[in-house]
């Protein structure tokens, strides 16, 4: 098991993908918003999403986790 993390700290603007989703490496998976831009965040590998672990319009920190793939 995996997880796909946040390259930098924003608002995570949107998700893309929904538990159960398969994704390839290179898709993006959510878009984060920081100092007015759109950030997207690919997956780095394929997978299953097995969790959503933030919701549109948290916080998040460089590093954080956001999706589980197994």
């Amino acid at each position: 098991m995996s997880s796909i993390k946040a390259d930098m700290a924003g608002n995570l603007w949107k998700v893309l993908v929904g538990e159960g989703d398969q994704v390839k490496a290179g898709e993006e998976v959510a878009i984060l918003e920081s100092m007015k831009m759109e950030i997207p965040i690919a997956a780095d590998k394929d997978g299953v999403v097995k969790k959503l672990l933030k919701q549109e319009g948290d916080f998040i920190n460089e590093g954080d986790d956001l999706i589980e793939l197994e």
